[in-house]
């Protein structure tokens, strides 16, 4: 083999091999989004729980009630009037007082679906978890519920 061919290998081996140390230098496409679809469903519920809370407190032009159709799915939303008469409490605060505060966290996605669990939190220092599912393809909010056992 001639001293440039063997040259040439070497060279071809040694940035290889510097490649394959240093690794990529940005993340995959696919982790950028999901990381977006993450802070999007995230986003997504702490806007509805903002925009309701203030509903709800009447700080707002809106009602609890198009605060709720703007967000939620029908059937969820149905399905909170239903819990309400029954319990004869808010049934997104599931409570008859609104909270003092909240806070957001991202727990997974499947199917299409991310999971988003709000934390409230009353001025008596009680909290309580609620886990909401968010559908990524338009970003309603489709279900909400206690955390699993």
């Amino acid at each position: 083999m001639p001293n440039r061919t063997r040259l040439c290998a070497a060279a071809a081996a040694v940035a290889a091999a510097t490649l394959l140390t240093v690794g990529p230098l940005s993340p995959p496409a696919s982790a950028a989004a999901t990381a977006a679809q993450q802070s999007r469903a995230q986003a997504r519920v702490n806007d509805f729980f903002r925009d309701y809370r203030q509903a709800v407190l009447h700080k707002s032009h809106s009602a609890p009630a198009q605060v709720r159709a703007r967000y939620l799915a029908p059937d969820l939303d149905k399905r909170l009037d239903a819990w309400a008469l029954k319990h004869d409490a808010d049934p997104v605060f599931q409570d008859r007082n609104a909270p003092a505060s909240w806070k957001t966290r991202y727990e997974g996605s499947s199917a299409g679906h991310s999971t988003v669990v709000l934390t409230e939190r009353w001025s008596g220092g009680r909290s309580q978890e609620v886990w909401y599912s968010v559908r990524l393809s338009d970003l309603t909010i489709n279900d909400l519920e206690a955390p699993p056992k």
